[in-house]
């Protein structure tokens, strides 16, 4: 992770210093480090040695993980100390090469934003967006910020909601709504130099965070993870070795509705159910550098989905339908009595 603090808080110096000398003592890592160390030196406001590191990465001889984040970054550095036309040309040759990374795609986009270049940026999120998540089940969570910054600008630029925009709502968690997360009277006020605007804009931002620190006190369901028909079919076809873990699909159902009783007869509360895809699951074994058919993600999976969110509280509400998607009442599906029989 890059760094954030501001300079008068840490010895960007020392740290770049350090992070030079890690590098050459371990050449396999050089890419992660010296990103580290062009962010402290972009912090202490050397930017010109910044991009020194930047050129440093991209002449090696040595293949690298992700050029064109090291490019974005770039970019985004030298506009900032003068160089736009430069800038603006390696932008352009990010755009051409269609990264599958969004993390190269949200940079550029948003240092066009900040230098209110607005409709550049736009037309940017949206070919990014575009690319990355056409056709995907599930956007990947590396995608919210070009759906969050794309949202932005349009909010800016006073475009109507459209089906991106739709899904960057459906994706945000905050008590805030993004369209006022996003106003652009807010947005601009962040950069007034009115003191009132400004404390009313601090009081906001107050109130939100503790909203925010209200909404993380409060604990985790303990969840169970559900996989639709569809979904587990695809998922034993691809992994036969959690075939184990899922004798059927009719099973699964049955297991889960006893796993909760269980656990709520034991007085655990705040139970709750996650709905797994096989794309997220994929993607989530990828984070951990894990293969998707080790059963022992399973669990963590399923917390990571309730982390972020995506629990349904168990039991479901008098006459509210049932978990497992069956077009029947839940009263009449999996809680009835006999549906938790011991598998």
């Amino acid at each position: 992770m890059r760094p954030d603090t501001p300079a008068e808080n840490v010895d960007h110096a020392a740290e770049t210093a350090r992070l030079l000398r890690t590098a050459d003592l371990y050449p396999e890592d050089a890419e992660a480090l010296l990103l580290r160390a062009a962010a402290h030196l972009e912090l202490s406001g050397d930017r010109p040695a910044a991009t020194t590191l930047y050129d440093r990465l991209l002449s090696s001889p040595a293949a690298l993980e992700n050029p064109h984040l090291v490019r974005a970054l770039k970019a985004s550095n030298l506009w900032e100390y003068g160089h736009e036309a430069e800038a603006r040309a390696i932008i352009e040759g990010i755009r051409s090469a269609s990264p599958r990374d969004p993390a190269p795609w949200v940079i550029v986009a948003e240092s066009l934003e900040s230098h209110d270049e607005l409709e550049a940026a736009h037309e940017t999120f949206t070919q990014g967006v575009e690319l990355l998540l056409t056709g995907a089940a599930e956007p990947p969570y590396a995608t919210r910020p070009l759906l969050h910054g794309r949202h932005r600008v349009r909010r800016m630029l006073g475009a109507a909601h459209d089906d991106w925009d739709r899904l960057a709502d459906t994706l945000h968690t905050s008590p805030v709504p993004l369209d006022e997360l996003h106003d652009p009277k807010r947005v601009w006020s962040l950069g007034s130099e009115n003191p009132a605007e400004l404390e009313a804009e601090l009081t906001r931002l107050r109130a939100e965070l503790g909203a925010y620190r209200a909404a993380l006190s409060r604990p985790f369901p303990v969840a169970v993870l559900h996989w639709p028909a569809a979904e587990l079919t695809e998922l034993l076809t691809a992994y036969a070795d959690l075939a184990a873990e899922y004798p059927s699909h009719e099973t699964h159902l049955v297991t889960i509705e006893a796993s909760l009783r269980e656990l709520a007869s034991s007085g655990t509360p705040n139970l709750g159910i996650v709905t797994g895809t096989v794309p997220s699951y994929e993607a989530f074994a990828a984070s951990e550098g894990a293969s998707p058919s080790d059963a022992a993600l399973l669990p963590q999976y399923a917390t990571t989905l309730a982390a972020r969110g995506r629990a349904v509280a168990w039991p479901p509400q008098r006459g509210a339908g049932c978990w497992c998607g069956a077009d029947r009442a839940y009263g009449e599906c999996h809680g009835t009595t006999t549906a938790a029989r011991t598998v």
